[in-house]
């Protein structure tokens, strides 16, 4: 089958499961009397709202398909490709972000929750001096938008040179940038990306003894820090104990556990159980209903690049982040963790199960271009949503 025929089919599979997941959206809300929401599985508002910074999305978007079409980012240099993809993925987020006005740069006054990450970091940056909510949403954007260069960091690593640069318009140009804007939840996706990061360069061949041990320890920290903010992000660890495996470092295993209990331990002494927190993340929504919804969203969310991807997981060394990301979803629904605004929970796990959509279309093949295609229809998605919830 040609390489055009098999990308029409993802598309075609990813419509086909986005229309369904939509269906039983518009059941779930019409049948459901307990789903706690009339606006699933996005929850809001839906409005057109159409105005002239409507096309600033579409702008980027193009400038993007350009670049990635005509190879420059094959060709050029290492840290060029990291500061135009944080560029690029910053000015993606900007411009969704703005499609319905600039409140959706205002960032967040308060941030309730049973973990205590978000609130201690709003406080932080209240106590620097940043309290203007606009300034809050600008600077926690910026910040969002480190999850870009570190994927892509990871990504060389664990996949090579020449997938990480052709997967650079599948993580920039992504749906899900739609809730990376002044959002909290973009800071746990950034510190899960800069564990991954770290655990894939303590692992790599050409490290050994205190670099590799440093690069764990660091690793385990990062997750235990991010499990501070969301209960469902300690599931990606499962995404290192594979890559160890897959690595024959198994022994790294126990630095980064041994890293991810200190910041627990932390903040037990100061008088937060984790685990109690953990149980207490439970709400009256109910539980088959929303597991099923929070699949439709992801569905949404990923892209059509989430099927290439799951078709091709078995032939990309990159693997193990897939894995550990789909592991942390299955979890998290399992757990009953899943029950609404999972949009925002799961941003953490969407880059990385989109990971496999550059690999070769079999093992140790020829590599593929950046699924241009596919990236367009996502992309156009986001817009169309971003447009029309509010």
């Amino acid at each position: 089958m040609s390489e055009a025929r098999v990308t029409r089919w993802d598309l075609f599979v990813w419509l086909a499961l986005a229309a369904a997941g939509l269906a039983f959206t518009w059941l779930a809300v019409r049948f459901a009397s307990p789903l706690g929401t009339d606006a699933a599985p996005f929850l809001g508002t839906y409005r057109s709202n159409v105005r002239p910074a409507s096309l600033l999305a579409p702008a980027v978007a193009a400038i993007v398909f350009t670049v990635a079409a005509r190879g420059w980012w094959d060709r050029a240099s290492w840290p060029i490709v990291l500061l135009t993809g944080y560029l690029a993925g910053l000015m993606w987020t900007v411009a969704l972000a703005v499609v319905n006005g600039v409140h959706g740069l205002f960032g967040p006054a308060n941030h309730p929750g049973e973990p205590p990450g978000p609130a201690l970091v709003l406080r932080w940056i209240h106590r620097a001096g940043v309290t203007d909510p606009l300034a809050v949403g600008l600077l926690l954007t910026a910040v969002g938008a480190l999850l870009v260069p570190l994927v892509l960091v990871a990504v060389r690593n664990g996949c090579g040179d020449l997938e990480a640069r052709r997967y650079l318009p599948v993580v920039v140009l992504a749906p899900y940038a739609i809730w990376v804007a002044a959002s909290l939840d973009a800071l746990v996706a950034v510190l899960v990306a800069a564990m991954v990061a770290a655990g894939a360069w303590a692992s790599d061949h050409r490290r050994t003894g205190p670099k590799a041990g440093a690069g764990a320890l660091t690793a385990g920290l990062l997750l235990g820090v991010a499990a501070m903010f969301s209960f469902a992000v300690a599931w990606m660890g499962f995404s290192l104990v594979c890559l160890y495996f897959a690595r024959r470092r198994a022994a790294l295993n126990f630095v980064t556990g041994l890293g991810a209990l200190v910041p627990v331990a932390i903040a037990q002494l100061l008088g937060f159980r984790w685990v109690d927190g953990l149980l207490a993340a439970q709400h009256e929504r109910p539980v088959i209903w929303w597991g099923v919804l929070s699949l439709a969203v992801l569905v949404l969310a990923a892209g059509p690049a989430l099927v290439a991807s799951l078709r091709k997981m078995r032939n990309t060394p990159g693997w193990p982040f897939l894995v550990g990301a789909g592991a942390a979803v299955l979890s998290t629904v399992l757990a009953g963790l899943a029950r609404g605004g999972v949009e925002h929970a799961w941003l953490t796990f969407f880059p990385w199960l989109t990971v496999a959509a550059t690999a070769p279309e079999r093992q140790a093949g020829p590599p593929v271009p950046s699924p241009l295609l596919l990236v367009a229809v996502g992309a156009g998605a986001a817009v169309v949503l971003r447009a029309v919830l509010q």
